[in-house]
């Protein structure tokens, strides 16, 4: 019998306050039981061999004992899963020290890139906004540099593993905010995409009525999926695999 084919999901910036008191049903009654539903929806549609890009926000904890049930949470759940950080990820101070809280079933990408097991190349990093932009705060100007250099490392590690270039092995890109808005802004993160061959980019971020400024569908060769659980109905999309 052949094993069945890897199927490739995407959810993020659960905000989970498993381990603090910050209940997310401030924010509206559409997260009223999310950790729940989202245990129920992920456990029925994801299998062991199965892959799930995270894409940050993972937990409301400011350290790295109030994020631990929020991290047990994930480690719990079926699949492997590549994980990055999110703008309130400030548990994630120290790779080596989450590394040793978080399951083995958890693929840190953190100025690195993560080879699925079919080959996929999954490469990214936090992102920011750009400086550019009218909405940016002030450490914008230093952060989202940064950012673009951690894209980067994250690129030439890809290219260790074969993707990112020409004819090589297919790479993805996970990232948190959105490289692309839906005016047809672009962020200097998309050139670096585009040059390291990427053809799908699973971003978050994004909540309640700012999922509109989000891109999401095909430009350049690039298909682009907002996961943010709140706007997917708190359960893991589907990415084609091809």
């Amino acid at each position: 019998m052949h094993a069945p084919a890897l199927r490739l999901f995407a959810i993020s910036d659960l905000h989970l306050s498993l381990g603090v008191d910050k209940p997310m049903d401030i924010f509206g009654p559409q997260w009223v039981g999310h950790a729940d539903r989202m245990r129920q929806a992920w456990d029925a549609m994801v299998g062991p061999d199965d892959w799930v890009l995270f894409g940050g926000d993972t937990s409301w904890g400011l350290n790295l004992a109030e994020a631990q049930p929020d991290l047990d949470w994930l480690g719990a759940r079926p699949g492997q899963k590549v994980l990055i950080k999110g703008n309130h990820c400030t548990w994630w101070q120290s790779r080596k020290k989450v590394e040793a809280a978080i399951d083995p079933s958890v693929h840190l990408l953190q100025n690195n890139a993560v080879e699925l097991a079919n080959g996929t190349v999954v490469v990214g990093s936090r992102l920011w906004d750009p400086p550019d932009v009218p909405w940016a705060q002030q450490e914008a100007a230093k952060v989202f540099p940064r950012e673009l250099e951690r894209l980067k490392l994250s690129i030439a590690d890809g290219k260790k593993l074969g993707g990112c270039v020409a004819g090589g092995k297919r790479t993805i890109a996970l990232v948190h905010y959105p490289p692309r808005f839906a005016d047809g802004r672009e962020t200097a993160a998309v050139e670096l995409l585009k040059d390291a061959g990427v053809r799908l980019c699973v971003y978050g971020h994004l909540h309640g009525k700012d999922h509109k400024f989000g891109f999401q569908g095909e430009a350049d060769g690039i298909r682009y999926y907002l996961a943010s659980v709140d706007a997917i109905d708190f359960r893991p999309i589907e990415l084609p695999v091809d």
